[in-house]
């Protein structure tokens, strides 16, 4: 019973920091400030990525495709600014990732967002 709560902990707050990345990004690039929109999107950007990247050979960039596709339907703006978000939302969780993981210690991940 404790693995499958300490599971869900850590989901959960691998989740929350996706969608802080995102919630971070978004604000910058479009201006929307809305923080449980973004970890709704980490949450279908992540399910969409688990959708697509099993694909063999073309896994890896159609998946990229649709998690830049799941940003573009929730955010204002085109496939330009969608790609801007989440190559924002990438830096910022590794920057957040580096602070929680390297100088807290918490070897935690982000949920959501590709690559982290």
């Amino acid at each position: 019973m404790v693995s499958v709560i300490g599971s869900l902990v850590a989901f959960v707050v691998a989740l929350l920091i996706g969608g802080l990345a995102i919630f971070v990004s978004a604000r910058l690039i479009v201006d929307v400030d809305d923080y449980s929109h973004a970890t709704v999107t980490a949450l279908l950007g992540a399910i969409a990525w688990a959708l697509t990247s099993w694909i063999p050979l073309l896994g890896p960039i159609l998946a990229l495709i649709a998690w830049v596709w799941v940003i573009n339907w929730r955010y204002p703006g085109g496939w330009g600014t969608a790609a801007a978000i989440g190559l924002i939302a990438w830096l910022a969780a590794l920057v957040i990732l580096l602070v929680l993981n390297a100088v807290l210690g918490l070897g935690v991940g982000a949920f959501g967002v590709p690559g982290t």
